[in-house]
């Protein structure tokens, strides 16, 4: 499953625009007053503006080649905080799912990652640069029953549950390696913080079997 674009809610869409403009180098590649894009890779995030007091919070993950993580570690630390996973430093390492990751926030108190995987076979050569960012890899989505919903889009865009992922009640995840839904019940902390997650809008456009399929999940 490729997640070729996604769709988010911010109260701060300026702010918005220069974290990821200006810190993370990413490209604009449209932008109105209520709406910015940038390109990630072969996908395409977006940020609506939404007039709320609340600052929606939502964890979303970006593919990096399988070797640059070390490398896209000191690349974060070097424009923002990453988040420490423990004493070891900041690299998060996920044996059953063959990945590695780094963390850290945007502007909005989103929980942004940079993930590799193993089973990808993507690896780069040269010094790690915003060009390295792929794709986006995973969105995370806040429903009241985790399994019912990954029911429902196995049967709507023909996918099933992540193989190498868990399958229960509070937490599961629908996809491949290429693209997922992490799926969890709300207040359930967004590994590796003390963030709850929190029910907001996503908009997705993902690609399954060379077929588009765009769904919207109401927070």
């Amino acid at each position: 499953m490729k997640i070729v674009q996604l769709v988010l809610q911010t109260n701060q869409l300026l702010a918005t625009k220069l974290f990821y403009q200006d810190v993370l180098g990413l490209e604009v590649v449209d932008e109105t007053a209520m709406h910015i894009v940038f390109r990630i890779g072969d996908s395409q995030l977006v940020f609506e503006l939404v007039h709320s007091e609340h600052t929606p919070k939502y964890h979303f993950a970006f593919t990096i080649p399988l070797n640059q993580m070390e490398a896209a570690a000191d690349w974060v630390a070097a424009r923002t905080t990453p988040i420490r996973i423990d004493d070891n430093g900041y690299i998060a390492h996920f044996k059953d799912w063959k990945a590695r990751a780094v963390y850290f926030f945007d502007n909005n108190a989103n929980i942004l990652e940079l993930i590799c995987r193993d089973d990808l076979h993507n690896a780069a050569e040269d010094d790690f640069t915003a060009a390295f960012i792929l794709s986006i890899s995973e969105i995370g989505l806040v429903v009241d029953q985790p399994l019912v919903t990954g029911d429902e889009l196995n049967h709507t865009i023909h996918t099933d549950f992540f193989s190498k992922g868990p399958k229960r009640e509070d937490f599961t995840a629908v996809g491949d390696d290429d693209g997922l839904f992490v799926i969890a019940i709300p207040g359930r902390n967004w590994y590796p913080t003390q963030q709850p997650s929190e029910k907001w809008k996503v908009k997705a456009t993902v690609r399954v079997h060379e077929k588009e399929y765009t769904l919207v999940f109401n927070g």
